[in-house]
């Protein structure tokens, strides 16, 4: 069983990715901004930790990963200011890679979107520029560390209930459950062949753990 470290721990993803891992007997660990969210994180079996990721420095992050086992990173400043998207969704998330690497924890699974790449074709005068900016430039840093990285790209989330399934690359959208995008990074920790992959994924009809599977 493994230590598992999530930042953004009271996001609608990790809501529901926390019970998963807890039943399986992981240590889960929910970094949480707000103090006020502690109980609702805890009832999922997730210890809460209230700390701002926004203006933690590299040791303070190194010293909060320190001892785990793997790293998920599911924050997100959620739109709306960009300088405050750069610094959550780029510079804090970077921070957390480099001092995930300062720590010796290895394993590190990004949350990211479906048209993360360099190409991502978002106009800079678009209000989702900043996003597709900050998050392109997270997932290519991590890309080029020496972490057990995995990037995890869902198409467009909605609240419908978990199918257990998914499609590799869809066309379109890739429109998924939050509880299907759960199921996929619980299942990304638990399979080591996704280390060093980007996968991109939406709803369909293939069972997670296969689809995910190199």
């Amino acid at each position: 069983m493994a230590r598992i470290l999530i930042f953004g721990g009271h996001g609608k993803v990790a809501l529901l990715l926390e019970p998963l891992l807890a039943a399986h007997g992981h240590t889960v660990t929910a970094v949480i901004r707000n103090a006020a969210h502690e109980a609702e994180v805890a009832a999922t079996g997730a210890q809460p930790v209230v700390a701002d990721v926004e203006i933690l420095d590299l040791d303070q992050l190194t010293n909060l990963i320190a001892g785990n086992d793997v790293v998920v990173w599911s924050a997100g400043a959620g739109g709306g200011d960009s300088s405050r998207t750069y610094a959550v969704d780029r510079d804090a998330a970077v921070r957390s890679m480099d001092a995930a690497a300062a720590a010796g924890v290895l394993r590190y699974v990004m949350v990211s979107w479906i048209g993360s790449r360099a190409d991502h074709g978002i106009d800079p005068g678009n209000s989702f520029f900043p996003y597709a900016d900050a998050k392109w430039a997270a997932d290519a840093h991590l890309a080029a560390s020496a972490l057990d990285w995995t990037i995890l790209g869902p198409g467009t989330l909605t609240l419908d209930p978990p199918t257990g399934r998914i499609e590799i690359d869809p066309d379109g959208r890739g429109e998924i459950s939050r509880a299907d995008v759960a199921a996929v990074i619980a299942a990304t920790i638990a399979d080591d062949t996704t280390i060093g992959r980007t996968i991109r994924f939406g709803g369909g009809d293939e069972v997670i753990g296969h689809a995910v599977a190199g």
